[in-house]
């Protein structure tokens, strides 16, 4: 079993703590020991700040890294030399009347450069591998859909 700390700090208290919905920011650190701190604040339909990281982001993006990095693994694996791979992944969240709200959809789309031509099929098959493999995605309980585009290095 893997075990992970991570400290969160509130620093949005703006003199009156949460006296009402508006009174504070949403301003967050993000904290793991030994690692930049990274501030958070909620989403911006929130009243948090655009221009710092919130939950979703960070969720949507540890979805992609996951699969990512297992996706580079099982292609190290087999040989197949991956040469570039960016994703640029999306998140559906639904809101619901109370307030509360869940992701229903992730989607990855991934594109990789492999440097032959004959790594491109077994290339674009490892994603199945990879998302049944991610610790992330199988900790969900929604769809998370690949559509990688795989291409050869000229």
């Amino acid at each position: 079993m893997q075990h992970y700390d991570v400290q969160i700090e509130w620093i949005g208290n703006k003199g009156s703590g949460t006296f009402d919905y508006r009174s504070y920011e949403r301003t967050h650190q993000i904290s793991v020991n030994g690692k930049p701190i990274i501030m958070g604040s909620s989403d911006s339909i929130f009243l948090g700040e655009s221009d710092k990281h919130n939950p979703q982001d960070l969720f949507v993006a540890s979805i992609a890294s996951c699969h990512m990095l297992w996706y580079l693994h099982l292609c190290s694996r087999e040989e197949i030399i991956v040469m570039s791979y960016t994703d640029k992944a999306t998140g559906e969240m639904i809101l619901h009347p109370d307030g509360s709200g869940s992701f229903s959809r992730i989607l990855l789309c991934p594109e990789v450069t492999v440097s032959r031509d004959q790594m491109l099929k077994r290339a674009g098959e490892i994603h199945d591998e990879a998302r049944a493999k991610c610790y992330l995605a199988n900790s969900c309980n929604f769809e998370i859909v690949h559509n990688p585009m795989t291409k050869v290095l000229q």
